[in-house]
């Protein structure tokens, strides 16, 4: 099954995967030396994601976004725009382009996540697990699996152990966002299978129509 994964950041999402090729793009060069080092056997691709799936969506069986979520943030806008002196910005609308991009025109399966906005959302999610809002083009049904920890008051220590990443050996700047911007790596898991499942289930159809003309 080959994968895209865009915005990879160092891999949260990635984590749980297994039996799966897996192409990563990401802009940030030191988050994707630290990528490439916890998942040697992916491809790794330093560059734009956004122009990534543009250029490339027709050759994966599965695609993974998440772009960028911190204007988006309930907690950014609601906290610390109004409270703390943070700058206002423009919502970064390349998660609804992708939505719509990926709506109509991708034949494979795929799935866009993003944080819980502080506005309601342009496009309806078909699913919430967790603090994440997904659009797929499958079924992300409801799961028990719980947040392995509290984001918003944990500090680097807690969420290295709770997300199975070390950044001791790193040297990149704000180490603790970097956690914070990690999907559950539990929840990662659990979508990409529940893609693989009907990947796997077409793929057996497939098989199966091709040596039924063989037969004749």
């Amino acid at each position: 099954m080959k994968v895209l994964n865009l915005y990879a950041g160092i891999g949260g999402n990635r984590k749980n995967w297994t039996d799966v090729s897996v192409t990563a793009v990401e802009l940030d060069p030191q988050l994707a030396a630290v990528y490439a080092e916890n998942f040697p056997e992916d491809f790794v691709v330093i560059g734009d994601a956004h122009q990534y799936l543009l250029d490339h969506y027709k050759e994966f069986d599965y695609i993974w976004s998440s772009p960028p979520c911190q204007s988006h943030s309930s907690f950014r806008q609601n906290i610390c725009v109004r409270f703390r002196g943070t700058p206002a910005v423009f919502p970064d609308m390349r998660l609804y382009q992708e939505v719509l991009f990926l709506r109509h025109n991708a034949e494979c399966l795929w799935t866009v996540e993003n944080v819980k906005p502080y506005y309601k959302p342009l496009i309806d999610p078909d699913a919430i697990l967790q603090r994440h809002l997904f659009w797929s083009n499958f079924e992300i049904s409801q799961t028990d699996l719980c947040t392995a920890i509290k984001i918003r008051h944990a500090q680097i220590p807690d969420l290295e152990q709770a997300l199975g990443f070390s950044l001791k050996k790193c040297n990149i700047p704000n180490k603790r966002q970097v956690l914070r911007n990690c999907v559950d790596p539990n929840l990662g898991g659990y979508i990409l299978n529940a893609a693989r499942s009907l990947w796997q289930r077409k793929e057996n159809i497939s098989k199966t129509r091709k040596n039924g003309k063989g037969v004749g």
